[in-house]
Parts: C-alpha cells; structure tokens; sequence
C-alpha cells in the first residue's frame, strides 16, 4: 500500500485557486481528485498544474455514454498522463469493456474504476429512479459487472469495502468517498465512515475533500487525518 493513500478532492474552480491549495498539499501524503465543477471551469490545466505540484491525478468525471464514445474519453485522459480515471457501471458491461480495451496499446497505463452508487444516494433514492435493489444488492450488482469487465476496482462507500474485499480479493482497487474524520462535519453524505475505520475495512484510497479543502490551514488537516490512521 503506497503511502498516498489520501486523495484530496480539489472542488475549486479557477487555477489561481488551485494553485494556492496545491501549494498546501504535501505529496508524500496525498494525491488528488480532479471533479466535474475544476475541470469544467479549466479543464486539463487542471491536471497541468497537479503534475506541476508533484501530485498524481485522479480525473474523476465519471464518463457513462455510449461505448466507443466513452472508450475514447478514457484514453484521451491516459494521454494527459492521469494516474486514475473513472467510467459509471451503470453504462454496462460493453462500455466498460470498451474503456479497458482501448488502454490496452497506450504508453501510459492509468488504473480504471468503475463508480458504483454514489455516496449521497440513500434506499429512497435508488427506488425514485426504479432499482428494485437495495443500496448494498446494488453496489455488488455494479461492481461484479467492474470487476467481470476487466476494470481495476471500484469507487464504493468505505461501509462496503470489507464486503466487496472479501468477494473480489486483495488487487481489487477500492476508492471510497464520504470519508469525514472524526472531528469534521458530515455534510451531504449519507453513507460516511472515518479515515481510521475505512482503511481498517479494506480501503485502498481515501476521497476526502471539504474537511480538507474548506479549512483554513489544509495542510495541518492533512496532517491531523495522517495521525488519525
């Protein structure tokens, strides 16, 4: 296990911006996580300006289309030379198949998660859009069809990484957002656990974002989570 096991969401929107809370982060520790709202505002400079601050990238748009579109989205994204990306499983197997196969002649080789059920959507939410399963029926549906597809892991809750550790082993890549340290507020995530505890389930990165990022001295934050584990 690396020791950058912290990947820290980067939810800002202009490079100024991103250049200030880059210069925060300590590489040793952390890697980060480049969402819809930073790459939409600025797009790949983004990623220019993590690599510029020594941090391997996490390009987290969660591509779900049709599969050669889809395919063609994650190896454009291997050419800027991301260390992570990520597809949507509910795009099915031939999408992800399609988005694994096409890395395959690349130089560069980026790890490839699937996202399962996002970390703010509860029972209710899964039943307002017509999926008969429950949250955890639904997050091991999505990730056998990751893992049947060839894809490296999956982006799941820290609550059912020890479950899908156990049925998928130990190489199976384990991403889990909705991690909030024990003195950090819970915001609009439902399903969160500690940094500590996730590990201890299997976690193999941890998406932490807002008690990071909305702190005033992120790098002490950092440095707080790193003691807690």
């Amino acid at each position: 296990m690396s020791d950058q096991r912290i990947i820290v969401a980067l939810d800002v929107s202009t490079a100024t911006e991103l250049r200030e809370l880059v210069a925060q982060i300590p590489n040793t520790h952390c890697r980060a996580k480049i969402g819809k709202e930073l790459f939409t505002s600025i797009g790949p400079l983004a990623i220019e300006i993590c690599h510029q601050a020594g941090l391997d990238v996490f390009l987290d748009l969660k591509f779900h289309d049709i599969p050669n579109t889809c395919a063609k989205a994650v190896r454009a994204a291997a050419r800027w030379g991301v260390w992570m990306t990520n597809v949507h499983c509910s795009g099915g197997t031939d999408m992800m198949r399609a988005a694994r196969e096409i890395l395959e002649g690349e130089s560069h080789r980026p790890l490839l998660i699937g996202v399962t059920v996002l970390t703010s959507m509860s029972a209710v939410g899964l039943q307002e859009l017509g999926v008969e399963r429950d949250v955890e029926s639904q997050v091991d549906h999505f990730a056998r069809l990751a893992y049947n597809s060839g894809l490296d892991g999956v982006v799941c809750s820290a609550q059912e990484a020890q479950r899908l550790r156990e049925s998928f082993g130990k190489d199976f890549c384990l991403v889990t957002p909705g991690i909030r340290p024990s003195w950090a507020a819970t915001d609009d995530q439902t399903r969160i656990v500690t940094p500590k505890d996730a590990i201890a389930n299997g976690s193999d990165y941890l998406v932490i974002g807002r008690p990071i990022t909305a702190s005033d001295y992120p790098e002490e934050a950092i440095a707080r989570i790193v003691q807690e584990l």
